[in-house]
């Protein structure tokens, strides 16, 4: 930094920090002469970043309990130093700039996506959900007696939980299904507004980026309840910055009604490690009280992985990935369709959700939707989400049915894919070829079954026994004559074995096929995706294992025959 950036650092932080930071800086520039003067030169992470060269801490002789002390070098390169989340820090005079730096940055790239009334913003190095739970207990500070947080159900552990970890209990709005798509019930919330004292109440929580066939919360008509009944507004964006939707709907919010804080990750709208969030607003401040709320210091990594990103992306940069992921969502959505009508399933229709997409799955039984979603796993997809009814699921007091649809009685199964910030046209092709070809495994699986099935219950039918009778007898039943029983128990038993080898034997050649001729693991294209014939050693272990559904399909006719006395 030259006399002129030092001159205009001095508008942000007190001249005695800035001439701390200026010693700093010289004796650094004194070490440099001596490894030039010397023919040695080496280049550190340091020298790349002035602006953490005017700690203090580098150089200092310290004699507090608090020096900035660090003994792994590799720890020194990735970290610089640390300061509190935003108290300017006489001994680290380089990170509170890049933290000034940082929060402003920040601030424009909030207001280029869309949300161009917010007035101030901090980045706190921790996730979404603390930074939640941070932003409650800065509310409570104002409402000492609030006991209670109105929250529209979105099935999401760690939003969910914060409620609980700030000490407060949820009543849980559940949601209206219009067609496929899941919309606030505005008049619920307003019904228990009516019902509960008002100081009784914390805030209301909304959420606007959620997984399909949710929709964003109706972010304008509860602003607009939120200002009438003088209640907090607070909002769970986690990844909603990116999505121009999303961005609208909080400035609507804020125009029109009410809105305190929305709390975003940096990792899903930045692409940055995983730690950090951004608490913003617009009531300066309201964003100052809660970056005061947070007790004592803090790692300086997160807000140092954003200061970087921003400035390696710039104005255009940013612009442009937003530009991008609308042009992926459309893409992945034409994909889906592709894939989703070659199976005799449709997309489902959630228009205001614009981030996330979701696929029937209604064509098949409950056990393969959820099957669906550790086969696309194994075959190194991530972030997909097979959702099936019939799944309880427990959280701190509440239990949610059918956990993971944002409804208790969502109608049908169904895939989920998301089109976030950094999505790329190689990413969804792989995804869309492999969602194809575990669908047609699966098809293929459920046919084989079925057939095995009907082998089953017709040889059962034949000598009038049912299916159930062969699975759960207990053979305790006395005949009149002991060998005869015995005779019958064998045979059932046998029966009994036999069917379940049969399908024992269709599920693991199948899987023995499967590892053998369509392996994705690793991410390359396999002799099913190119339309090639799979290996010998495949065909031998796929004829194999037919042959002993033969075998085993006999030996039920054998065993079902002895139980009825034919043979």
């Amino acid at each position: 930094m030259n006399v002129e950036n030092y001159a205009l650092a001095c508008r942000y932080l007190p001249s005695t920090y800035i001439e701390q930071g200026k010693q700093s800086k010289k004796s650094h520039e004194n070490c440099i002469k001596i490894l030039l003067e010397h023919v040695y030169c080496t280049c550190s992470q340091k020298h790349l970043m002035p602006v953490s060269l005017e700690d203090a801490s580098w150089r200092n002789t310290g004699v507090g309990e608090r020096e900035g002390r660090v003994i792994s070098p590799i720890v020194v390169q990735r970290h610089y130093g640390s300061g509190d989340i935003t108290a300017i820090q006489p001994k680290a005079a380089g990170s509170s700039l890049m933290m000034k730096l940082t929060n402003a940055m920040v601030l424009d790239a909030i207001r280029i996506a869309g949300i161009r009334s917010a007035s101030s913003c901090i980045v706190v190095p921790m996730a979404t959900g603390m930074s939640i739970v941070l932003t409650f207990l800065t509310i409570r500070q104002t409402r000492p007696t609030a006991k209670y947080i109105i929250w529209p159900r979105v099935d999401q552990k760690s939003c969910f939980k914060a409620i609980f970890t700030a000490g407060f209990e949820p009543i849980i709005i559940e949601n209206i299904l219009a067609e496929d798509e899941l919309r606030t019930d505005v008049q619920a919330i307003e019904k228990h507004l009516k019902s509960i004292p008002s100081e009784q109440i914390l805030c209301i929580y909304t959420t606007t980026s959620c997984f399909a066939p949710r929709a964003p919360d109706s972010l304008e008509a509860i602003g607009k309840l939120c200002k009438e009944y003088d209640i907090p507004h607070v909002v769970n964006n986690a990844y909603g910055l990116q999505s121009s939707k999303c961005t609208h709907l909080i400035e609507q919010a804020a125009r029109c009604g009410r809105l305190d804080a929305f709390i975003q990750s940096t990792d899903k709208n930045f692409m940055v490690p995983v730690g950090g969030a951004v608490i913003a607003g617009f009531d300066d401040n309201f964003i100052s009280k809660i970056s005061q709320t947070y007790p004592g210091r803090a790692s300086a990594a997160p807000i140092m992985d954003l200061f970087v990103t921003l400035l390696s992306l710039g104005v255009e940069g940013f612009k442009d990935l937003l530009i991008e992921r609308k042009g992926m969502y459309r893409y992945l959505q034409k994909r889906l369709q592709q894939v989703a009508s070659a199976h005799g399933e449709r997309l489902l229709v959630t228009p205001n959700n614009a981030i996330s997409i979701g696929v029937t799955l209604s064509t098949m039984p409950t056990k393969h939707a959820t099957e669906l979603g550790s086969m696309l796993f194994t075959r190194n997809v991530s972030g997909a989400r097979a959702v099936a009814p019939g799944v309880s699921k427990q959280i701190g007091s509440a239990v949610f049915e059918n956990y993971g649809s944002h409804h208790n009685n969502y109608p049908c199964a169904y895939l989920t894919a998301a089109a976030s910030v950094g999505l790329n046209k190689d990413d969804v092709n792989t995804f869309a070829r492999r969602l194809d070809r575990v669908f047609r495994k699966l098809i293929k699986r459920n046919v084989k079954r079925c057939s095995i099935e009907k082998i089953v219950n017709e040889k059962l039918h034949e000598v009038d026994i049912t299916r159930d009778d062969v699975k759960s007898s207990d053979f305790s039943s006395q005949e009149d004559d002991p060998l005869d029983s015995l005779q019958n128990r064998i045979s059932l038993l046998s029966a009994k074995n036999s069917m379940d080898n049969l399908l024992v034997d269709s599920k693991s050649s199948e899987t023995v096929s499967t590892n053998d001729s369509n392996s994705d693991a690793g991410g390359t294209d396999t002799a099913a995706e190119k339309g090639t014939e799979p290996s010998e050693s495949g065909k031998v272990l796929a004829t194999a294992g037919v042959t002993n559904q033969t075998d085993n399909s006999a030996n039920i006719s054998i065993a079902l025959s002895h139980a009825s006395g034919t043979v």
